[in-house]
């Protein structure tokens, strides 16, 4: 029997609305909106960015994870690894009784028919989906439309011959869940790459031909079983990680593009080449609204708030951090002081287990304009609790 999976929640949103309100509600960001997306405090001008913060997607799977808890309160229920890259947010499901499989202490437990799965937004791949299913749990899907979208897109790929080349970090969750998708079909294949300078090693070999054991070498498994590049690259498609920096998959997607017009002529190039928009609309607008900060306010510095292991607000700090000051931070209690920070370094590897860093002193003297974003994971009354420390700080000195 077909085990029973909820995919358009479980029809309890106002009984948990409440809860939800009281757990991520913020009446100080509220009123930062109300007011222009601007607040003064003594010499500190705090200006937020227009979008920022909780995105639809993830809004819709903490929802779908607190209305699972009520309506399964006897039920073991379980998360396949954490449901948003935000600990504040996966700390309070497991403070509801909400297990982590990817937790240490559960990595041995194997549900079972009487237990409830919530899958994260990231999605799960193939092959994870497949054991949940076969032993009958009961399945809550929270997975992104936005991911679902690159499903959609990898897999044709796949059916029509085309490797997948996925812009994305290999081990994160969703690029796994995307790979398999590739990989489900009978003779696809992917390739993952990180950012432009691995997108320039494959376009080279695309375009000159190589040693086909040094690429399989340097790529590891970022590749599919059974990847040839002599032969699996002579069509591809572009994909990405939804979170990613969309101005980098876009010119991952025009190298390609220019490596196979090289290689084979463009007479070839409609059917050896294939890229689709599968940036996330939520990703590309606060990227789009950091820009136009910015653009628009002279800052003395910015703070991006997020999980250090989030990829998105990862890709936030780094825009920031190419035009002024910038502190990627988890939580409010980073601002230790008006004179101390402790931040993740930009552009270190985003793992939950990055070193932080303490800078001090960290604000300048005299009137400062502070910009201030968040990631799409991050709730509003952590961006609200930010707003408040920095407001303390704002007496002239």
């Amino acid at each position: 029997m077909p085990p029973v999976v909820f995919r358009k929640g479980l029809d309890l949103k106002d009984a948990v609305a409440a809860d939800l309100a009281a757990a991520y509600h913020s009446r100080i960001v509220d009123d930062i909106r109300e007011g222009g997306f601007v607040r003064t405090a003594g010499r500190l001008t705090i200006h937020l960015a227009r979008e920022f913060g909780f995105c639809y997607g993830v809004d819709r799977a903490v929802d779908y994870a607190y209305q699972t808890r009520k309506r399964f309160p006897e039920k073991r229920v379980f998360l396949t690894g954490e449901i948003i890259h935000n600990p504040h947010v996966n700390e309070r499901l497991r403070a509801q009784g909400i297990r982590f499989l990817s937790d240490a202490a559960e990595r041995d437990t194997e549900p079972n028919a009487d237990d409830v799965v919530i899958l994260p937004a990231f999605g799960v791949s193939v092959g994870e989906l497949a054991r949940l299913s076969a032993r009958g749990c009961t399945l809550v899907d929270t997975t992104c439309g936005s991911v679902l979208n690159v499903w959609k897109n990898v897999r044709r790929y796949a059916r029509d011959g085309f490797t997948s080349i996925i812009h994305g970090k290999t081990h994160h969750e969703e690029t796994q869940a995307t790979a398999s998708q590739a990989t489900d079909v009978a003779d696809g294949h992917f390739l993952i790459v990180r950012d432009e300078a691995q997108a320039d090693i494959v376009c080279h070999f695309i375009r000159h031909g190589g040693d086909p054991a040094a690429l399989l070498a340097h790529f590891g498994d970022s590749v599919s079983p059974g990847f040839d590049p002599t032969h699996h690259l002579d069509r591809v498609g572009c994909a990405n990680q939804t979170t990613m920096l969309m101005s980098e998959s876009l010119k991952i997607g025009e190298m390609f593009r220019a490596a196979m017009r090289d290689r084979y002529g463009e007479a070839e190039l409609a059917t050896r080449f294939r890229a689709f928009d599968t940036i996330c609309s939520a990703t590309q607008e606060r990227q789009d609204a950091i820009v136009t900060l910015l653009d628009e306010h002279p800052l003395s510095l910015m703070v991006v708030i997020g999980g250090y292991n989030s990829s998105n607000t990862c890709n936030l700090a780094r825009i920031c951090a190419e035009r002024v000051p910038t502190f990627h931070i988890a939580a409010p209690n980073c601002l230790v002081s008006d004179q101390e920070i402790r931040h993740r370094p930009i552009g270190a590897p985003s793992t939950s287990a990055v070193a932080e860093v303490v800078t001090s002193p960290w604000l300048p003297e005299g009137p400062l304009a502070v910009g201030l974003t968040a990631g799409a994971s991050t709730p509003n009354n952590i961006v609200g609790q930010v707003i408040e420390r920095l407001a303390e700080w704002g007496s002239p000195r």
